[in-house]
């Protein structure tokens, strides 16, 4: 009987979970179907330009993590703290900074805005601070959280202040009078994958996660992939690339191998799954984990995008490293991709100017930058009704007639890029980069109180199963997606120990048949 554990994605959960697995002194084999790993935190484009994640937060889960494989986020990579945490834009002409600082974002708010909304703004901090205190250990640290581990990891006065019963948007009423401003915190709910107008206030606590810091990685945040892929290899990780994973095989109820599309096949103690978990119920797997994964239509999918990676140069407006340009019209934009299933008219977009905000920034000698400028879009990638082998939902026409409002967008928000080069990712390539999810990139939005129970936990309904990544708990982003990576090879370690006292009990106290 091997010992040997397999993890299937090298995404940041699967990094986290092979680094974990590896650092406990465990066997681990680590697959991915491309030749790099990363997952979602990819480059694109000869200038490498982060097509994924930008924003870095929450770095105490990666210290703790690291810790525990003896070393330290920053013995593996440079990491620099944002004083402004995005710069924002309206086609009225007004901007507005947000500061790490809580005082320099409460006098910005008083000339934005006035002294009402400055006192709203402070009651927002406070209130989001309480929220993330309250769910943190009960909830989002728990493999497998329940309405009982919150009631008695808190009180249930602390969780009814999280709202959950209250959207998000009706919620921000409460603190900011200016619609801006509404619209500039309501924002948060798209790091999540979900809207404003149907997400509990509950996700109010993404400011505060923010608020708490954000860095940025010298390299891009692809620098990050590289350093836990070489801390990997140093822990003697098994790493096998260009490798898919088509069948997971059981025995006697339980995970025992793992073939490959090369035919081989790997006899395994356990196996965790870092992808989708869309992936294991359509199948493609094998039919022996479907039960592990959901099947929901494109209706319950998160959002997706249309991203543009652009090396170019910044014209008309004075770009920090995180950028917003914001629509007139926010709910007609999310009505028009959460319920007409198109591209908005007048999108919404976010810029990340990669080569600004941090000491380290290095623009090219030429003056152009490099640009990540990406909108809203719905999962349909892969077909309007959200299933496999469907013609795609969003045509080319659509794409390009969404990228002249795009355009349009950021000029009447004061602001152009002059491209130079340019990449286009839609949510049909992000639908093939991550099959049966039609692009989604947060897997279940986070629309009505019940939805963050919905995700599946960290142990599968496949013994020896277990899942790590953005789709399952504790939810999408990089730090999520870390924690949930650690949190499945902890499991792993609990029950492996579990059941090796089990049969060490079993052989000592049996019954004789001599």
């Amino acid at each position: 009987m091997t010992d040997r554990i397999a993890v299937i994605g090298a995404g940041i959960g699967g990094l986290a979970a092979a680094i974990s697995l590896a650092a406990a002194g465990e066997d681990v084999v680590l697959f991915d179907r491309r030749d790099v790993p990363g997952g979602k935190i990819h480059t694109v484009g000869t200038q490498e330009i982060d097509g994924g994640p930008t924003v870095f937060t929450m770095r105490w889960i990666f210290d703790a993590m690291l810790d525990a494989a003896g070393t330290s986020l920053d013995e593996l990579v440079t990491i620099e703290p944002l004083d402004v945490l995005a710069r924002h834009a309206w086609r009225d002409g007004s901007t507005f900074d947000l500061f790490l600082d809580e005082q320099q974002s409460v006098d910005a708010i008083g000339r934005f805005a006035g002294a009402e909304d400055a006192a709203g703004y402070r009651r927002f901090c406070a209130d989001t601070k309480a929220i993330f205190t309250t769910l943190d250990a009960p909830f989002m640290a728990q493999p497998a959280p329940s309405m009982m581990t919150l009631l008695k990891g808190a009180s249930f006065g602390d969780l009814w202040q999280t709202r959950p019963f209250t959207t998000m948007w009706r919620a921000l009423g409460d603190y900011f009078k200016d619609p801006r401003l509404r619209q500039l915190f309501g924002r948060y709910a798209t790091y999540c994958g979900s809207s404003p107008f149907l997400a509990p206030a509950t996700l109010m606590l993404v400011a505060y996660v923010e608020q708490a810091g954000v860095w940025t990685v010298k390299g891009g945040m692809i620098e990050l992939v590289h350093a836990l892929d070489r801390l990997a290899q140093k822990l003697e990780v098994w790493r096998r690339y260009s490798c898919p994973v088509t069948d997971i095989k059981l025995k006697a109820g339980r995970v025992s191998s793992i073939k490959t599309q090369y035919g081989d096949e790997i006899e395994v103690a356990a196996a965790i799954f870092n992808g989708d978990c869309a992936a294991l119920g359509h199948g493609l797997l094998g039919n022996a984990v479907r039960s592990a994964g959901p099947l929901y239509p494109a209706q319950s999918r998160s959002l997706s995008a249309l991203t543009w990676a652009v090396q170019g140069r910044g014209l008309g407006f004075d770009y920090h490293r995180h950028n917003v340009f914001f629509s007139d019209d926010y709910p007609l934009e999310f009505t028009e991709i959460l319920q007409e299933r198109r591209l908005p008219t007048q999108p919404t977009l976010y810029v990340c100017a990669q080569d600004r905000g941090a000491p380290s920034a290095n623009p090219a000698d030429d003056g152009s930058e490099r640009f990540l400028c990406l909108v809203n879009a719905p999962a349909d990638g892969d077909g309007i009704e959200g299933t496999i082998g469907d013609p795609p939902g969003l045509s080319q026409h659509d794409i390009e007639r969404c990228e002249e409002r795009t355009w349009a967008q950021l000029k009447a928000c004061g602001a152009d890029i002059q491209v130079m080069e340019k990449t286009v990712t839609s949510p049909v390539q992000f639908s093939q980069m991550f099959p049966a999810t039609g692009g989604a990139l947060y897997g279940m939005p986070a629309h009505g109180w019940q939805a963050s129970f919905q995700r599946r936990p960290i142990r599968s309904k496949v013994l020896g199963l277990y899942l790590a990544g953005g789709s399952v708990h504790p939810g999408p982003g990089v730090p999520m997606a870390a924690r949930s990576g650690h949190m499945a090879a902890q499991c792993v370690l609990a029950d492996r120990a579990s059941i090796r006292k089990y049969h060490q009990a079993a052989t000592i106290g049996g019954t004789s048949t001599g």
